[in-house]
């Protein structure tokens, strides 16, 4: 068996200082591209072997050669050299190794320009189907915890302060359809990487007769790129994965600050699992929303690889720069912070226990039924800003007295609208609910409708 290349002599590592060989190496992340480097690696190969560019046997030998690398990354026997300076050398020296000279020919009419923009390509589609099953999965939590608790109400809010009663399932349909949102912006951004750009060559085209149409089927992209300059040098599908992570985790923020706050002694709306909470180091009576937290806290991890990818690549000139190796870090950490964020919510979420007695109490506190009553002078042929004004001048005086509204008489009610009759001091929580019956509203049976569209979406998808 020939005698594997020196590494010192490759192109890449040819008389660099040490400390610039360390400082340019990326073999301790972008490992993780294996997969993708050996599929686009094989395919290249079989598209050499079938334009004659490279004989069949030395197809079958690197196929043959890059499947064995494959299973030894996987089991974990991979020689990994530092001084190889990134996965695609590694593969390409270990090749070198196992099959001799013919090695050498699979670099013909690619360049790791165009090899690495195709890695990345692949990574970012996976990735995209990878968030949207997770997406998927916290959908189907908020539907879960929905069906556990039907007929639970708990106070709307609007500027943290109590507004309107709502059923607790039509307020996690308000996340089912953010989610849903998330999940189109990845199919998006999973078709906007859906390009091949293998053949576009270091930034000019190969001047080999590939069949760029037969390597694009081989790894499933959709269509090849247009431009080679464009091809290299594009990195927009990075940003658009981190733009759609950092929306989803924004919108996992909002629903981790909801945890925290229903589930703390001042709202009381939420019980949080012993196995999705932690105790404090000398308070034995504290169980802490941590994971909630957590995910709070890492939505900013996502917002700074996003900030990072758009500063690196604003002053780049045309074709590729080295600068473009800074892509992989970030949008590694945002892939496992979104995957592991959504994927954590959705198995807290069902575990979660809605106090519905308290929720009861605090949706009928603060005048909630206030609107109602407005709405029952307009029925009585009232203008609507002078019921508004009606009734928040009875709201006032009920308020200074330090009393509810069910507690004030129907002569109390006629100082402020002589149209006030009997049925407007019954005016109850459940009325206001089930008097929004419009689509998309809170009214029961609307609920009802919206979790079945919810559940068939879900199955669809």
């Amino acid at each position: 068996m020939p005698e594997a290349k020196n590494p010192a002599s490759s192109p890449t590592a040819k008389g660099l200082d040490p400390r610039a060989l360390q400082y340019s190496a990326s073999i301790g992340y972008d490992r993780r591209l294996y997969r993708h480097d050996i599929a686009a690696s094989i395919a290249h190969a079989r598209m050499l072997a079938k334009q004659g560019i490279v004989t069949v046997d030395d197809e079958e030998a690197i196929v043959r050669g890059l499947g064995e690398i494959r299973d030894e990354i996987e089991r974990g026997g991979f020689p990994y050299r530092d001084e190889l300076e990134d996965i695609h050398l590694n593969i390409e020296v270990r090749l070198r190794e196992k099959i001799g000279e013919a090695a050498g020919r699979l670099h013909t009419a690619r360049s790791r320009n165009d090899q690495i923009a195709t890695d990345m390509r692949l990574f970012v589609m996976e990735a995209c189907k990878d968030a949207m099953i997770a997406i998927r999965g916290l959908q189907g939590a908020c539907l879960a915890l929905a069906d556990a608790n039907p007929d639970a109400v708990i106070p709307g809010y609007t500027h943290l302060q109590r507004a309107q009663p709502i059923l607790f399932a039509h307020h996690l349909l308000a996340y089912f359809e953010m989610l849903d949102r998330d999940r189109l912006r990845f199919g998006n951004c999973r078709a906007g990487a859906d390009e091949l750009p293998l053949g576009s060559g270091a930034l000019a085209g190969v001047p080999y007769p590939i069949d760029r149409e037969f390597v694009a089927r081989e790894l499933g992209f959709s269509r090849i790129s247009r431009n080679s300059v464009d091809a290299v040098a594009d990195r927009d599908f990075v940003v658009d994965f981190h733009g759609a992570a950092a929306m989803t985790m924004m919108h996992l923020s909002r629903l981790a600050e909801e945890i925290i706050l229903w589930s703390s002694a001042e709202f009381g709306l939420l019980r949080l699992p012993e196995e999705f909470a932690t105790g404090s180091s000398i308070m034995p009576q504290k169980r802490n929303p941590d994971i909630a937290e957590l995910a709070r806290g890492r939505t900013g991890r996502v917002y700074g690889s996003l900030m990072a990818i758009l500063t690196t690549l604003k002053g780049l000139p045309l074709a590729y720069n080295r600068d473009l190796q800074e892509d992989k870090e970030p949008l590694f950490d945002t892939v496992d912070t979104l995957i592991r964020s959504l994927d954590i919510m959705a198995a807290m979420l069902p575990s979660l226990t809605v106090d519905t007695e308290r929720a009861a109490v605090a949706a009928a506190g603060s005048y909630a039924v206030a609107t109602d009553i407005a709405d029952y002078l307009v029925g009585k042929g009232i203008p609507f800003r002078d019921a508004h004004q009606a009734v928040a001048s009875l709201v006032d005086d009920a308020r200074s007295n330090g009393r509810r509204l069910d507690e004030l008489t129907l002569d109390e009610y006629r100082r402020y609208s002589p149209l006030f009759e009997e049925d407007a001091l019954s005016l109850s929580v459940r009325d206001s609910i089930a008097a929004r019956d419009v689509p998309g509203g809170t009214a029961p049976g609307r609920v009802a409708e919206a979790l079945r569209d919810a559940r068939a979406r879900l199955a669809e998808a």
